[in-house]
């Protein structure tokens, strides 16, 4: 940092449903909720909700993000992913998820009633369209 400047402190985030807006999301068939974490921690972690608002018609297709790492936890209901490595995981409610950035996946079915929470650090992750791997 250059001499002079200080880092803009972390603030404290409390989030509710009248608080925390509906943001655009990656996927149609998701409504996003920003919990407010990303400004309070100066773009260093990224936390929303993404609750299913319609069927999975397709798969989402193989891709990556690139960030450091993305973290969801299932609050209810199930989504069904596919990774690089050959595995192949339906995560369910009450379970979670780390995937390191820039691992390949693909997101092929998901619960109507689908309710995740999802991290990402940093804060910013861009989503990049791969094609799927070779065996």
């Amino acid at each position: 940092m250059p001499d002079g400047q200080t880092a803009k402190k972390p603030r404290l985030a409390h989030a509710t449903a009248e608080s925390a807006p509906f943001v655009a999301g990656r996927r149609d068939f998701f409504k996003y909720r920003d919990l407010g974490v990303m400004d309070a921690s100066n773009g260093v972690l990224r936390a929303q909700t993404m609750t299913a608002i319609k069927d999975m018609t397709a798969p989402t297709g193989w891709h990556y993000h690139e960030c450091d790492g993305q973290f969801i936890y299932v609050l209810k209901g199930w989504v069904d992913l596919e990774f690089e490595t050959g595995d192949h995981l339906r995560v369910k409610a009450g379970e979670s998820l780390f995937i390191p950035g820039g691992m390949k996946h693909n997101e092929y079915g998901c619960s109507s009633d689908l309710d995740i929470l999802e991290l990402s650090t940093p804060g910013q992750m861009g989503t990049v369209v791969c094609d799927p791997p070779t065996a």
